[in-house]
């Protein structure tokens, strides 16, 4: 009696454990796109977010992301593009560009967003934003300022517009893994969505591993 009873508290057990680690629910946690998104390395699954520095939600995804990408294996990559609705939002694309091109990203996002969202300073403006990274200390403003100013960051931007049109990024943030899978965020329930993300990760993973050689 005792031995069943045991087997049985086991079974239960082992049942929570398995709805515990459900995988993430299409049409609830996330949307399979309907074009998917050609990623930018060869053998890396990118988790792929359009924000903007204006976004009050980006703002306050920005830290959980960033952290949470460092946990990311080495087959993973965070890859950030800046939204552009209108021709006035190139400047702020051009600051992320810069960003981008100077692997300053963990470094000056959080004073960036900082700076447009709780400062209200116009980092779209080139003299605005010139006067103020050369006042910077927390992050290496010169090397920022360097590929601000280098073409790549400007031809980066229009990249940037290029690829909110094409891809109709109507919403920020928005979090695609794998080129295909959009995260439906929870409300600003940000914690809930990584968990998504790592899910995703693993079927894109799985996905991958499964198709033929």
């Amino acid at each position: 009696m005792k031995q069943r009873i045991k087997q049985t508290i086991a079974a239960l057990s082992l049942s929570l454990l398995s709805l515990s680690a459900q995988a993430a629910t299409e049409g609830v946690d996330y949307t399979v796109l309907s074009r998917s998104i050609l990623q930018q390395q060869a053998g890396k699954i990118e988790v792929l977010e359009f924000f903007g520095y204006f976004c009050v939600h980006c703002y306050h995804l920005d830290p959980v992301l960033l952290q949470h990408s460092k946990t990311f294996a080495k087959d993973v990559s965070l890859r950030t593009e800046h939204v552009v609705w209108m021709p006035e939002m190139l400047g702020l694309a051009k600051v992320a560009a810069a960003v981008n091109l100077s692997g300053l990203k963990y470094q000056a996002n959080p004073v960036i967003f900082k700076a447009v969202y709780e400062q209200k300073i116009n980092l779209a403006d080139t003299n605005v934003f010139r006067s103020w990274v050369g006042k910077q200390t927390s992050f290496d403003s010169q090397k920022l300022l360097q590929a601000y100013n280098s073409p790549t960051a400007a031809s980066a931007a229009a990249k940037m517009q290029q690829l909110t049109e094409t891809y109709r990024i109507e919403n920020t943030p928005t979090v695609i893994v794998g080129g295909k899978y959009k995260v439906n965020f929870n409300g600003t329930d940000w914690k809930a969505g990584m968990k998504t993300i790592d899910e995703l990760i693993v079927k894109v993973r799985r996905e991958q591993s499964s198709k033929p050689l």
